[in-house]
């Protein structure tokens, strides 16, 4: 199973960027799918989640400015980013938790490459 995230890029503050991410390989099902990011210094951080059936989750400081989104057709994942700010300046990574064909109920958590995203002021 690979992940291929795309879609990074500069931007002012104030602009918007889309992420995107598709999942493929052996993948029966997908449970849930998100957006991490890491900026230089600091630890990797949620985003934002979206699990079965649309539920989505959202990290306080991009709650109201980030939309994600998914296409179950496709096994994709998306990351709308409005409003930008300095602060979102990270490597953004997406990651998949998947039931693989033929392992059953097992689940696995994978990671795509990570894209950057640099927010100019």
């Amino acid at each position: 199973v690979q992940l291929q995230a795309s879609g990074g890029g500069l931007v002012q503050a104030g602009g918007s960027l889309r992420l995107s991410c598709a999942a493929s390989g052996t993948i029966s099902t997908i449970n849930s799918m998100g957006w991490y990011r890491q900026a230089p210094g600091k630890e990797r951080e949620l985003v934002a989640t979206i699990h079965n059936g649309g539920i989505t989750n959202y990290a306080a400081p991009v709650k109201g400015r980030f939309t994600i989104s998914r296409d179950d057709a496709k096994n994709a994942v998306f990351l709308q980013m409005d409003n930008l700010k300095v602060e979102d300046t990270a490597v953004y990574y997406c990651n998949a938790d998947v039931r693989r064909i033929g392992l059953g109920d097992l689940r696995f958590t994978y990671w795509g490459q990570g894209t950057q995203v640099t927010v100019s002021s």
